[in-house]
């Protein structure tokens, strides 16, 4: 059942797709239309999308005392891989990293982000994006973090 995000309990279980680039604004009400029809169907649970930055589609689902179905986890990564396909990006990569340069939010493989800590051109206080959180309750404090508090810091120098 379709709700809206913010109505969504704090314990809520989310998934958050980071896209390999920002989403156009001709592409944006398109996918938000498509994210309704998906959602209207996909379960009996309450259930919402939030997109972030133009960037990020956050799916949270209301399972309280129940669980979603392994169709249910099955019809969100079927669709996610059409969204893929239909606006040519990455969404199902989660450990690329995410991060913001100023006020724009960009997207590196893991690898290259790697030489950018050891170059310099980003540092300790650069704010990531930790897209392995699973309830709503930590989007606000836990989700944009300092690389020294997630868990890139293992490559800090």
């Amino acid at each position: 059942m379709n709700t809206r995000f913010s109505d969504l309990a704090n314990h809520s279980r989310i998934w958050i797709f980071p896209s390999s680039r920002k989403f156009y604004d001709n592409e944006v009400p398109q996918i938000k239309e498509e994210l309704e029809a998906f959602l209207t169907v996909w379960t009996e649970l309450d259930c919402g999308y939030d997109l972030q930055y133009n960037r990020f589609i956050i799916i949270g689902a209301d399972t309280g005392e129940e669980n979603l179905t392994l169709k249910n986890h099955d019809d969100l990564t079927l669709f996610i891989q059409k969204l893929e396909a239909k606006y040519q990006v990455t969404l199902l990569d989660r450990i690329n990293v995410c991060y913001k340069q100023g006020n724009f939010v960009q997207y590196k493989e893991l690898i290259d982000f790697k030489r950018m800590l050891k170059t310099g051109a980003v540092s300790k206080k650069t704010i990531v994006f930790d897209n392995m959180i699973t309830e709503k309750q930590y989007l606000e404090c836990d989700w944009e973090i300092p690389i020294a508090e997630s868990w890139l810091n293992r490559f800090l120098k």
